[in-house]
């Protein structure tokens, strides 16, 4: 014997409410379809509130890579330069401002690519004008 679906059987209890007969099964198929429209609505907005959350950026590929690489050597770069290594700190400076732009260029970023260009203009012009200086304390 088929299950009736719980929505038809709250319209055949509404029909019945309407003739004035409700059963204590028909009251219950009523609350039913009423919390399954209620769980339904709230799914939805718990959907749409992960889709607004959730990374868009791709992973796994080549530019993820650069990214997280370039991220690194950021990190890594400022670290060097706070512990009196400049020479090393910006050489693995640039190299991640250079990995930026190619994330930037990748994801039509241009934000991400003018900020890595200006800091690694930057760091480029300080690295060539202290370069003979490096160089000899090598």
């Amino acid at each position: 014997m088929p299950t009736k679906n719980v929505e038809v059987i709250a319209n055949e209890k509404i029909e019945e409410i309407s003739s004035g007969a409700m059963t204590k099964a028909g009251r219950l198929a009523m609350e039913l379809a009423n919390e399954k429209k209620r769980l339904n609505q709230e799914l939805k907005e718990l959907q749409a509130e992960y889709d607004e959350v959730k990374p868009t950026t791709p992973t796994g590929t080549r530019d993820w890579y650069v990214k997280w690489l370039s991220m690194i050597l950021a990190v890594l770069g400022v670290f060097l330069i706070s512990a009196s290594y400049t020479f090393h700190g910006q050489i693995t400076y640039f190299l991640s401002a250079i990995g930026w732009i190619y994330v930037g260029m990748q994801w039509g970023d241009r934000a991400i690519m003018i900020g890595s260009a200006v800091t690694g203009t930057a760091v480029a012009m300080n690295l060539i004008e202290n370069l003979p200086k490096y160089l000899s304390s090598i």
